[in-house]
Formats: structure tokens, sequence, C-alpha cells
């Protein structure tokens, strides 16, 4: 099977695995208080690539025969990726009206519902971890690491210095903080994690996690691109908005063509440091290729 197909097929099978522990696990939309609810599973099976999910259970799949046990952690990462973007989009941050090609949480149910949506999503979150059926030193383990990916130490340190740079001029340096915390910090958690439950040998996670670093540097050049170049129907959120708030992105900073090549040679660097996995890393040397072809 061609590798590109395979990989479609083994993305589908298992973004349907995580939604199915979302479904089981989040609150019927019809349960009290409706509101709330209704909110919550609107913006998480408002669609969305899965991909922190999808990184869990494929680096713990190289390891493993059955993804099952890890799929809560999993999910757990997807919970917490749609609260970060259902608070990014509120009025106060990057006031966007459109996600994943729908309006915003905040743009159908009011700003305080949405606040108290992703809130719940955060919080949830953690208690969707102590239900993989890992050991329980892996479970309090990725309880702390989460916790500091997601906290003052990564996400919304991140997402701090982003607002703070809107309309300034910034160095490389501070690119980088803002989206190795922002983006990379939950991309490259979502790996450690599949790994580190799954049995890694010390030298292949270090492998892993150093992938899972660069790949997540791809993943934000090609998005910031895409604001520039892609279109409003293919991204399924708002373009243009970067340069007309004057955000802190690669474009801004190393400007289009030197960007493009920026995210080649990681993706080229990404994928030299998995090929002494050899086969059972072939998914995450498509995955890379595809990342920096993405168009939404």
């Amino acid at each position: 099977m061609d590798r590109k197909v395979l990989l479609k097929k083994d993305m589908k099978e298992k973004q349907e695995l995580v939604n199915i522990i979302l479904d089981r696990f989040l609150p019927r939309k019809d349960e009290y208080p409706k509101e709330i609810h209704k909110a919550i599973r609107y913006s998480v099976f408002a669609g969305g690539k899965r991909l922190r999910p999808y990184l869990t259970l494929l680096a713990y799949g190289m390891y493993q025969p059955a993804v099952e046990p890890i799929t809560p952690v999993a999910a757990a990462l997807e919970m917490i990726h749609t609260y970060s973007l259902i608070h990014d989009d509120l009025p106060d941050i990057d006031d966007d009206e459109y996600r994943r090609g729908k309006k915003s949480c905040h743009a159908v149910f009011g700003d305080g519902v949405a606040l108290l949506a992703g809130d719940a999503l955060l919080i949830s979150a953690f208690e969707l971890v102590t239900l993989a059926e890992i050991e329980p030193k892996l479970r309090v383990q990725f309880i702390r690491e989460l916790a500091n990916a997601a906290g003052l130490k990564g996400l919304i340190a991140g997402q701090m210095v982003d607002i703070n740079s809107e309309g300034k001029k910034v160095d490389k340096s501070t690119l980088n903080f803002i989206h190795e915390n922002k983006t990379g910090a939950l991309i490259n958690l979502a790996l450690r994690f599949g790994a580190l439950a799954g049995g890694a040998p010390e030298k292949e996670l270090a492998m892993i996690e150093e992938y899972g670093r660069l790949i997540g540097l791809v993943f934000q050049i090609v998005d910031d691109l895409l604001d520039v170049e892609g279109t409003q129907q293919e991204l399924g959120k708002s373009i243009g908005k970067d340069a007309s708030v004057q955000k802190a992105t690669f474009p801004s900073v190393y400007g289009i063509a030197e960007s493009r090549a920026k995210a080649a040679e990681l993706t080229e660097k990404a994928r030299l440091v998995i090929a002494p996995l050899g086969e059972k890393a072939i998914l995450l040397d498509t995955l890379a290729e595809s990342l920096l072809s993405r168009k939404s």
C-alpha cells in the first residue's frame, strides 16, 4: 500500500478511537446545565485533524500491539488542544469568528460560556488521564508533565509572549520561544507520552522527542505561511489576521521564502533523526512529509 494512503487510513482509524473515548467521557449535550455541554461538544466535535492524539497513539503503537490502553491520554491531549483554541479565539485574545470551518465557540454561545467551556475541557482532561490503563506511576507522571506543558512553563507562557509581541519587532529567539511553547510543547509531549508508555528504550525515546520538537516548529511555520497564502475555505478559520494585528510569525521575521526553506530543512532533519528506527517509524516519516505540504 502507498505510504500516504496507509497514513491516511491509519489516521482515520485512530481518530475514530479518540472520538469514541471523547463521546463516552464528555456529558451529553442535553445534560443539565445544557448550554455549557452543548458548547463543549460543539467545539470538540467540530472537526480537526486530531494530530496530537494521533501522535500519541502512533508512538505507542510502535512498541505495543494494541493502542486502547493509552487512548484516554490521547483524548485528554485533544481536550486541552480544543480548550486552547476556544480561549485563543476569544475577543480579548485573537478575536477570531471562525474555527475548523465553523463559527467559533464564543460566536455561537457567547464569551462567558466559551470561557467556561474551555476551562471545563482543561480541568477534565486531567481526570481522563487517570482512566488510562497504564502503570499508576506513569499516570501521575503524565499529569505532572501535562500541567507543565499546558501551564506557566509551556502553552500559557507562549500565549502570553505572543500577546505581548503584537505590533512589536521581535527577534528570532522570542519567536522560537512563542511557538516552541504555544504549539510545540503539546506536539512533543504527545509523542513522548506514547513512546514512554509503550516502553521505548531511552535512546529511541530521545529520537522521537527530537522528532517531535522539529515537526512542532514545522507545523507552526506552515500554519503561519497558510495564514498568508491559504484560503479560509481550506483552513476553516480567518486568514490574514496575523498581519492585520502584526503578530510575531515566521514570515514576519524570516520572510516567506526563508520560512518555506526553514520548514523544509527542519522536516529533513526530523526524518533523519528517526531514520535509525527503520520500518517501525515509517508512518512518522510519512507524517513529516505530509505536514510540510498540508493545505489546512
